[in-house]
């Protein structure tokens, strides 16, 4: 069985260079491409690179994957994305597909733990030890339950003042969704946005100003890499140089930055608990279960695919029997 698609990557180059140039002709984000090839080489050393893996097929691949899930014990999610990288491998850069519903590894245990969530108080405490920009980002992500790199990746174009809404393009699954924006944080959201514009102006004056297109949308939309709503509400202080067309230009700021200002906060704000900014959207679903939103309207804000992921938040509210209304005296009180 042949692959459908068209492209074939150089034959001259290395495999993971292969894989590189196969990930960068389909548009595969850059962490995406970190991680395929980290798998990749992976599966290489774990048959001690004797063997190429056009030389072997289901067979090794299923023996890989078994090991990381009986020796290594890796969770569920990280047995699946080892599975994908090797899809791709094989599919799309080495052509002779693996037949992934045949595939039958032993599974990795699904561990089920409930998320850390902060209370209420405990994240007006942790943003009081933070500032600036770190602090916009975190408010943003508690007050729409955005993910990290939605956060991120969020351009101007997406910020939706008149409707205090944000949209969340291409977030996980490849999905779009809308989400709310918090009013608190507008006007000074509104205020960064516009400094934002100052920064894109000064790079085109300087014969710069032009940012990352994702897939097809710069080929459609050739101007519109230099346009202000196009660029990223939290740009990097300094221009970079993009890996994949060479050209230089201001990238979104790096997720390690907010990931450590968030640290730094819970341990000024002598919060014990291990949390991280993934937190933050964990407390946004929570406290918004507990505010009485019905759990249709939070797996839509959240972007989950199916409502039992969005079910596993109803296990850490906050159930105190005092602060629960009785039905029958809520019935009686309407009378």
């Amino acid at each position: 069985m042949e692959s459908n698609n068209k492209f074939v990557p150089n034959q001259d180059l290395k495999l993971l260079d292969q894989v590189r140039e196969t990930l960068r002709y389909y548009h595969y984000a850059r962490s995406t491409e970190k991680t395929y090839c980290q798998w990749i080489l992976r599966f290489i050393v774990f048959y001690d690179k004797k063997q190429h893996p056009k030389e072997m097929g289901a067979r090794e691949v299923e023996r890989f994957l078994s090991h990381l899930a009986t020796n290594k014990r890796v969770a569920v999610s990280t047995q699946k994305q080892a599975l994908n990288a090797l899809v791709f491998l094989y599919r799309d850069v080495l052509r002779t597909p693996l037949g992934k519903n045949s595939l039958a590894p032993i599974r990795a245990k699904r561990k089920v733990h409930p998320p850390t969530v902060l209370t209420a108080d405990e994240v007006e405490h942790m943003f009081s030890q933070m500032k600036a920009t770190h602090l916009l980002m975190a408010q943003a992500i508690y007050g729409s339950g955005m993910r990290l790199m939605e956060c991120i990746r969020l351009r101007i174009k997406d910020v939706d003042f008149g409707q205090g809404k944000i949209f969340v393009r291409g977030g996980k699954g490849g999905k779009d969704r809308t989400t709310y924006l918090p009013r608190l944080i507008q006007n000074d959201l509104h205020h960064h946005i516009e400094r934002v514009k100052a920064l894109h102006r000064r790079d085109l004056h300087a014969g710069f100003g032009e940012v990352y297109m994702p897939g097809a949308l710069g080929r459609k939309y050739s101007k519109a890499a230099w346009e202000a709503p196009w660029q990223y509400v939290f740009p990097g202080k300094n221009r970079s140089i993009d890996p994949r067309s060479g050209r230089e230009g201001r990238h979104h700021v790096l997720a390690s930055g907010l990931q450590k200002a968030v640290k730094t906060a819970v341990r000024k704000a002598k919060i014990d608990k291990h949390a991280t900014v993934h937190t933050l959207r964990h407390s946004f679903a929570t406290h918004m279960l507990e505010d009485g939103v019905n759990i249709r309207v939070l797996q839509e804000l959240l972007g989950h695919a199916d409502v039992k992921t969005t079910e596993i938040y109803t296990h850490v509210m906050r159930k105190d029997i005092d602060m629960i209304q009785n039905p029958l005296d809520r019935l009686y009180d309407r009378t």
